[in-house]
C-alpha cells in the first residue's frame, strides 16, 4: 500500500513506522523534515506541506496521528487552543485534499482518545456510551466529526479512541517511572478513578488490523479489555518494579500544580474495546501486569 501518515515522528508513529516500512510505501507529513530524517532515517519519504498536493489520489490509506500532547502542560487558554487546532486544522485539511480527488484513499484512520467520554465514574463504557460534556470531549468530538466528513462509498473512516498508551519510549509511563524507581510512586487522589490503558504493540496491531479489514469503520475504543483503578495501576507498577508502595499524591496537590488539566488524572473512564473485539481483534497484552513486565523489560534491554 501507499500510505500517508501524520504524527509519524511521535511516540506511536515511530513504532508504527517500524512495521509499515518493510511492507508498504510510506510518506510522512511533517513541518520539520529534519526531525523525520533524524528519528526515522534519511530514506523515509517526507512531505513538508499538504499544499504540495492537489489531492490524495496517489495514496491507498491515510493514518492521522498528529496533535499537540494534551497532558504535557497546564491548560491555559492558549494551550487549549493549540491542543484543539493542532488536531482540527490538519484533519480538516486532510479531508479537503481527500475529497478533492476522484480516486481517494480507501481508508482514513484518524486519532481520538477515551477522553471523548469525559468523566464516567465506575460505569462500563463502550462506543455507544453517552459522553460527559467537558474539554476533552469537545476536543475529540470535533476531531472525529471532521474525520468522518471523509466517509463515502470510496473511503471508509475509522476513529481510534486511544487510552493511556504504555511503551518504553514515551507517554505517561516514561514520566511516572523516575518516582516509582525511587520508591516514591503512589496513587493520585482517591485512587478509585478508573484508568484505561493499552500496550503500544497492541496499538500498532490494531492500526494494521483496521488497515486490512475493509468491513471496519466508525469509532473504536483502543483500550485493553482490563481497565483498572488508579490504585490498581499504581500497585501493579510498584510490584513489577519491586519497589515499596506507600506514597499518595493528594488531589489538591494535583489541582494546584496542574489546574483544570488535573481532571484527566483525577477522573477517568472504565472503557471496554467492544467493537474491536466484535470485529475479531485479539489483544497481545490484555492484562496490565503482562503489559508492564514486557514494557519494562524492553526499557531495561
Amino acid at each position: 500500500m501507499n500510505i500517508l501518515i501524520t504524527g509519524g515522528t511521535g511516540f506511536i508513529g515511530r513504532r508504527l513506522m517500524h512495521h509499515l516500512r518493510p511492507h508498504h510505501q510510506v510518506t510522512v507529513l511533517s513541518r520539520t523534515l529534519n526531525k523525520v530524517h533524524q528519528r526515522l532515517g534519511h530514506d523515509v519519504h517526507a512531505l513538508a506541506s499538504l499544499d504540495d498536493l492537489d489531492n490524495l489520489d496517489q495514496f491507498d490509506a491515510v493514518i492521522n496521528l498528529a496533535g499537540e500532547p494534551i497532558a504535557d502542560k497546564r491548560w491555559s487558554a492558549a494551550q487549549k487552543e493549540r491542543i484543539c487546532q493542532s488536531r482540527w486544522q490538519l484533519t480538516e485539511q486532510l479531508v479537503d485534499k481527500l475529497k478533492a480527488g476522484t480516486q481517494p484513499p480507501k481508508v482514513l484512520i484518524s486519532g481520538s482518545a477515551v477522553g471523548y467520554y469525559g468523566r464516567q465514574g465506575t460505569a462500563l463504557v463502550d462506543e455507544d456510551s453517552s459522553p460527559h460534556p467537558e474539554f476533552s470531549h469537545k476536543v475529540c468530538a470535533q476531531w472525529e466529526q471532521l474525520a468522518q466528513a471523509a466517509a463515502s462509498e470510496q473511503t471508509r473512516v475509522c476513529c481510534i479512541r486511544l487510552a493511556v498508551v504504555l511503551g518504553a519510549e514515551g507517554g505517561a509511563l516514561k514520566k511516572m517511572l523516575p518516582s516509582y524507581r525511587l520508591g516514591l510512586g503512589g496513587p493520585i487522589g482517591s485512587g478509585k478513578q478508573y484508568m484505561s490503558w493499552i500496550h503500544i504493540d497492541d496499538v500498532v496491531s490494531l492500526l494494521l488490523f483496521l488497515l486490512e479489514h475493509e468491513e471496519c469503520q466508525g469509532a473504536f475504543n483502543a483500550a485493553a479489555p482490563e481497565p483498572v483503578t488508579n490504585q490498581q495501576f499504581s500497585t501493579t507498577l510498584a510490584l513489577v518494579l519491586n519497589k515499596p508502595h506507600f506514597a499518595r499524591v493528594p488531589a489538591w496537590v494535583m489541582r494546584l500544580a496542574l489546574g483544570e488539566m488535573s481532571d484527566l488524572l483525577l477522573t477517568g473512564q472504565r472503557v471496554m474495546p467492544v467493537r474491536l473485539q466484535c470485529a475479531g481483534f485479539h489483544f497481545r497484552y490484555p492484562t496490565l501486569e503482562k503489559a508492564l513486565k514486557e514494557t519494562l523489560q524492553h526499557r531495561e534491554g
